[in-house]
């Protein structure tokens, strides 16, 4: 039977394959939230998630949902969206914010997984340059995002939030028409749910995601483009030759 690994003071995790299969990908616990041990993390296909009162847990799925931004399926009636403006886009501009309101209760939840000290340690990231966030914005008020972590061409999507109607959607275009001008060729987007799967997402097998991760994490991208002003084209936005 496989048991549960506690992580000691090193930056070593188990390997994926040993994770528990109830519940699905739950490897570890313990450790703590430091830069290192963070893209240690990600470089091994691992991330954490826990409640408050809980122990960091640390998970591996055995299946994970994964995006290609240039796949990114974009409804007909988001396009009128999109075409519309209503939005102002900006790019790494308040992504404290961000993950405040992707922290924030949401209907037919209890409570977040995003607490305090996962707050700060995404802040830490996003510091040195390894956190980036898009963000849909009304006048001063932010209406919706997105945010994650990028290693070399895979950047891992950890939340996102909507306040008005297709913002977190608005934020996804543009986070992959962004992602595109980077150089980045995966999405890891963690967790199966209808929506994601609406905007083109697929599961990918947990060694099939390890064998792409190992390579993708090791190329160069062009982070300085994370610099650009949004595009403001259809043209530019991905997945353009969908219209479901």
């Amino acid at each position: 039977m496989l048991k549960l690994t506690w992580l000691d003071d090193s930056l070593q995790f188990p390997d994926p394959a040993t994770a528990l299969q109830v519940p699905d990908g739950l490897l570890a616990a313990g450790g703590d939230l430091s830069r290192q041990r963070l893209l240690a993390a990600y470089r091994s296909g691992i991330f954490p998630w826990y409640g408050p009162g809980e122990p960091i847990l640390w998970w591996s799925p055995s299946r994970r949902m994964v995006l290609l931004p240039g796949g990114l399926h974009v409804s007909r009636s988001l396009r009128k969206t999109l075409r519309k403006g209503r939005f102002t886009i900006r790019y790494d501009h308040d992504f404290a914010a961000v993950v405040r309101a992707c922290a924030a209760p949401r209907a037919g939840q209890q409570g977040t997984w995003i607490v305090p000290e996962m707050q700060a340690a995404y802040q830490t990231l996003h510091e040195e340059g390894w956190a980036h966030s898009v963000e849909c914005w009304q006048g001063d008020q932010l209406v919706g995002g997105v945010y994650g972590v990028q290693l070399g061409r895979m950047f891992f999507g950890e939340s996102m939030f909507s306040r008005q109607t297709d913002a977190s959607k608005v934020a996804l275009v543009y986070l992959c028409a962004r992602l595109q001008q980077v150089g980045v060729q995966l999405v890891d987007c963690q967790m199966e749910t209808p929506h994601l799967y609406s905007m083109g997402a697929q599961p990918m097998q947990r060694e099939a995601f390890l064998l792409r991760l190992k390579h993708e994490v090791e190329q160069t991208a062009e982070n300085d483009r994370w610099l650009l002003p949004p595009p403001d084209t259809p043209a530019d936005w991905p997945g353009k030759g969908e219209c479901g």
